[in-house]
């Protein structure tokens, strides 16, 4: 299910957008935009990369998919085309249906999750998503098996290029120690990858060194509701 989407809408988010990071960030050129279009369709896809956002992040392995083929056949089809980030539960089900797409795997939290993605896409680009809220329900690997799940991705054959969070709801403020907590544990691993920062809290993530940030509604604006069968755990297994 996909929402309306607002062109000039998109055009006048995104220069906020690019304010907020040039007012947190003392390099805001390096600073990696995925855009977030989970719920919006495909027109939204062809706007990111007019508008020079290549990296496209989505949350369910149908909508991917989908827009994916879309955007390839549809009038004026974009080149280069998207990066296709992957940012849900990674599901043994899925990944031969991703594999051909997904640039980069930003979940993985578990060593089989690694070995899916591996036995179908080796070398892939993977991203350790660190649980640095630690509350029950929470995905995320735990900070202090980070460094034996990297180690085992790269035994895999996997690129593991960096470190991934979601902060807390709550107050931007909240995210701050969890955010610092991830930075240190990729300067440990000489990881130059940290994905952190939403739309609520990229300031924060920006402070603390992300070097990539998650956006959905900062640029596209609220989107519709998702379904029941799209949210992780209706459907699929996850690993």
């Amino acid at each position: 299910m996909t929402g309306p989407f607002d062109r000039r809408g998109f055009d006048r988010r995104l220069e906020e957008v690019h304010r907020r990071i040039a007012a947190a960030s003392a390099d805001a050129g390096a600073v990696r935009i995925v855009a977030v279009t989970k719920g919006f369709g495909a027109e939204a896809v062809r706007a990111a990369l007019a508008a020079g956002l290549t990296e496209i992040g989505e949350n369910y392995a149908d909508e991917l998919v989908a827009k994916a083929r879309e955007v390839a056949a549809g009038p004026g089809a974009a080149d280069p085309g998207p990066v296709w980030h992957f940012l849900g539960a990674v599901q043994r089900n899925k990944v031969s249906r991703l594999a051909p797409l997904v640039a980069w795997w930003q979940t993985v939290s578990r060593i089989e999750e690694g070995r899916a993605i591996a036995g179908r896409l080796p070398g892939a680009k993977v991203l350790v998503q660190v649980d640095v809220v630690g509350r029950p329900g929470r995905r995320g690997c735990p900070p202090a098996r980070v460094p034996e799940l990297v180690a085992g991705l790269l035994d895999e054959g996997l690129d593991a290029a960096g470190l991934m969070a979601v902060g807390p709801p709550g107050p931007p403020e909240d995210a701050r120690t969890g955010f610092a907590q991830l930075s240190s544990l990729a300067d440990a691993l000489d990881l130059p990858v940290r994905s952190m920062g939403m739309s609520g809290d990229l300031e924060v993530a920006l402070s603390e060194g992300s070097t990539m940030v998650r956006l959905g509604r900062a640029l596209f604006g609220d989107r519709a509701a998702v379904p029941a069968i799209h949210q992780p755990g209706k459907s699929g297994t996850t690993l």
